[in-house]
């Protein structure tokens, strides 16, 4: 009896040491890319700024200062707020971005998970092609399609019709939202499509049995189903499209469509105004943080409502 005892010890310790083992390379990484990164963040935010006007970390949080928090939140609602535009611009491009890319995304997925047939493979290759592109090279392709003699114009002064001769780049927001959902839209479309390739085809086949037509079978089982897909898929999307200032940079550049990002990037960049850059930088970091532990709490308290 002891010897089984002291067996089952030390197969149980050595499976400590293996699963241990096994996360060993992912908390370095994570350690080194995240929180090391973190606290830098943390320590410019919170630290002082010399006589010359450069920014000095403080790394003793005993000594951290409030400073750069309180003169961000200032300029976020007070009466001289600068950054409120753009913080609501980002919130409406945002949500926008996402609608449209739900509204794209959800039919080519389901297409192809449900119709593409033996063509499933060639469709998937299409989807994750645009990968193979650097996000950079994408947009600067749409600054060729949306020059003032690029394709867009000529194509509507070819069919003449109206519209034509539009500067697209020049402060469009209806650009910056295309921009975003054709950034982001590929991430969304290969999350709907592993999650709609999930559900059991024959719950489709049980609900036809009894009566339903396809449309109520959309409605009624593969929409309801798919519906914890459809919030990871936009958590995926919207999360980086806040924080986004490249696309609206190359595509705009004008002060009326800018993002919070582009605020963020505009105070790294200027001397002095680092610390200011790294709290509101860390300020959105608390504000995504909220719907994503919310998503994590929600999913977790499902799934042990699935497994009771």
């Amino acid at each position: 009896m002891a010897s089984s005892a002291v067996a089952r010890d030390r197969r149980s310790g050595r499976g400590r040491l293996a699963w241990a083992a096994l996360a060993a390379p992912g908390a370095a990484w994570l350690l080194l890319l995240f929180v090391v990164p973190f606290y830098v963040m943390l320590t410019v935010a919170a630290g002082q700024i010399d006589l010359f006007g450069n920014v000095v970390p403080v790394w003793d949080p005993l000594h951290w200062s409030a400073a750069n928090f309180t003169a961000i939140w200032r300029d976020v609602s007070g009466p001289s707020s600068y950054i409120g535009p753009p913080a609501i611009r980002t919130l409406a491009y945002t949500a926008m971005a996402a609608a449209l890319s739900l509204l794209i995304a959800y039919p080519v997925a389901y297409f192809v998970t449900r119709c593409a047939g033996r063509r499933k493979t060639l469709f998937l290759v299409l989807l994750v092609a645009p990968f193979w592109v650097s996000y950079m090279m994408r947009m600067l392709a749409w600054i060729d399609l949306l020059g003032q003699n690029g394709f867009i114009n000529r194509s509507f002064a070819f069919f003449h019709l109206p519209g034509g001769g539009v500067n697209w780049l020049g402060g469009q927001a209806a650009t910056v939202i295309a921009g975003l959902v054709y950034g982001y839209i590929p991430y969304l479309i290969l999350v709907l499509y592993a999650g709609l390739d999930r559900i059991d085809p024959s719950l489709l086949e049980a609900a036809r049995d009894l009566g339903c037509s396809r449309t109520k079978t959309f409605l009624r089982v593969t929409l309801p189903l798919s519906k914890p897909t459809i919030i990871a898929g936009t958590f995926i999307t919207v999360l980086p499209m806040l924080g986004d200032y490249y696309t609206n940079q190359l595509l705009s550049a004008a002060p009326g469509t800018t993002m919070i990002g582009n605020v963020i990037e505009g105070q790294l960049g200027q001397p002095g105004e680092q610390g200011q850059g790294a709290a509101l930088a860390l300020l959105l970091l608390v504000v995504l943080l909220v719907p994503m532990i919310w998503y994590a709490v929600s999913t977790a308290r499902a799934s042990r409502e699935n497994l009771a």
